[in-house]
């Protein structure tokens, strides 16, 4: 008895019949599947990770930016609740120009959330929050509980995947199946489902690695993120909540070239504290590191398609993106918002959720969108990382006037907070 009842609660029958099956169980997918599930739709999602696992997941240093289009989203497919008070504001962002070792460029540029229509009902004086991403999963794990047509079978690997003209499969390890009118691939940058369907990629390397980890500091950050742009590329400082015995919090992102990279990495805490405030300066007073670092390669990758014959690429797996003003993630929920839009339209049509048509829309919706960010964070990097004097005056100019020039600054502004552009429904705050 208490075999079939683990069966039913992870949904594990020998052939599940939903109308959408996702093949990856991490913040992408099971953002997709909450707005799937809560808009109606029944919805399978396969996850290598054992759900206790994730839920008991302990402080691990890592973050995720979360702009208020996405915060918007997250709130009305009923995740956001479940985060609460361990969201940290942003209601100022300061850009800034230097080397290491020196002051900042006295040009600089700040955004100030109170700026973007009176902060009122656009914002009300944020810009987008800073959330764990232990946080975010546990509450993504908390709203998928919430939903009767939802059902995460987890721990379980797909073998791989079966699409033919009327319904496809997703075979598992274990030798259980899925079927539906259609594959949700949010299996991460290496994606086995996009290499399955032969969708060729566009990528490169950056010769940067992005080191990340979360800081102890004895000032208050104030909710200002800082994005300090240095030679070897950009070096964010962004806010946290603070720690439960009160100590200020926040998170850093520092890009650092690959051969730099080996040896900060081996820097005990001491000296890897002392390495940031050169970069940083004082203004938080003396930094501590809590808890892990992590180290990660960079490059741009872009699918060709994120359409294939009853199959969807979502997140990571269509796009990846350097980390510069932390859209990644971002990109990923605007994804979810429009494939949801376009199912959920497409089902109160009767249409199948898996033809050509319905696709196609998706990817006519989101290619604009992942192209463009991808121009401009691969842009944005190899205009600041590098140290050629001239082109830095031009920088900081640059940085200057838009600071001075209202409707742009604003523009610029709407643009990080996730509010420009072809929104879908969730991502301005309506319902599907």
């Amino acid at each position: 008895m208490a075999k079939a009842a683990k069966r039913q609660r992870d949904g594990a029958t020998e052939g599940l019949d939903v109308e959408v099956a996702v093949a990856g169980g991490g913040l992408v997918g099971l953002s997709l599947g909450c707005a799937l599930a809560g808009a109606g739709l029944t919805v399978a999602i396969v996850d290598a990770e054992p759900p206790e696992r994730v839920l008991e997941e302990p402080f691990d240093g890592r973050a995720s930016a979360i702009a208020l289009g996405s915060q918007r989203l997250l709130e009305t497919i009923g995740v956001w609740r479940h985060v609460g008070a361990a969201a940290a504001p942003i209601r100022d962002i300061r850009v800034s120009d230097g080397r290491v070792g020196e002051a900042a460029s006295r040009l600089f540029l700040h955004y100030d959330a109170d700026e973007v229509a009176g902060g009122g009902p656009v914002g009300s004086g944020v810009m987008g929050w800073i959330v764990e991403n232990r946080v975010l999963r546990q509450a993504l794990h908390r709203r998928a509980g919430e939903l009767a047509s939802l059902r995460l079978i987890a721990p379980a690997r797909v073998a791989s995947a079966e699409r033919g003209p009327g319904r496809a499969s997703l075979l598992l390890e274990d030798g259980r199946s899925l079927r539906a009118p259609l594959i949700a691939g949010c299996d991460g940058r290496a994606s086995p489902l996009r290499e399955a369907a032969g969708i060729a990629v566009t990528r490169w390397d950056y010769p940067q690695d992005g080191i990340v980890a979360t800081l102890l500091h004895e000032l208050d950050h104030e909710d200002v993120a800082h994005e300090h742009f240095l030679p070897s590329g950009p070096f964010a400082v962004l806010p946290l909540t603070d720690a439960p015995d009160g100590g200020h919090r926040s998170s850093l992102v520092w890009t650092e070239r690959r051969a730099v990279a080996d040896g900060v990495m081996g820097l005990d805490d001491v000296g890897f504290a002392r390495e940031i405030e050169r970069r940083f300066g004082d203004s938080l007073g003396r930094i501590r590191v809590a808890g892990r670092r992590w180290r990660y390669p960079l490059g741009l990758q872009l699918a060709q398609r994120i359409v294939a014959p009853r199959l969807a690429l979502v997140g990571d797996a269509a796009h990846v993106i350097h980390p510069i003003a932390g859209q990644g993630f971002n990109l990923g929920l605007r994804d979810i918002g429009a494939l949801a839009e376009v199912l959920v339209d497409a089902r109160r049509l009767g249409l199948d959720l898996g033809a050509e048509s319905v696709l196609e829309r998706y990817q006519r919706w989101r290619r604009f969108d992942n192209l463009a960010l991808a121009g401009v964070t691969d842009g944005l990097n190899r205009l600041f990382s590098n140290d050629f004097g001239p082109l830095r005056l031009v920088r900081d100019l640059g940085l200057a006037a838009v600071d001075r020039s209202g409707p742009l600054k604003r523009l610029f502004m709407r643009h990080a907070m996730g509010l420009a552009g072809d929104l879908p429904r969730l991502c301005r705050g309506e319902p599907l």
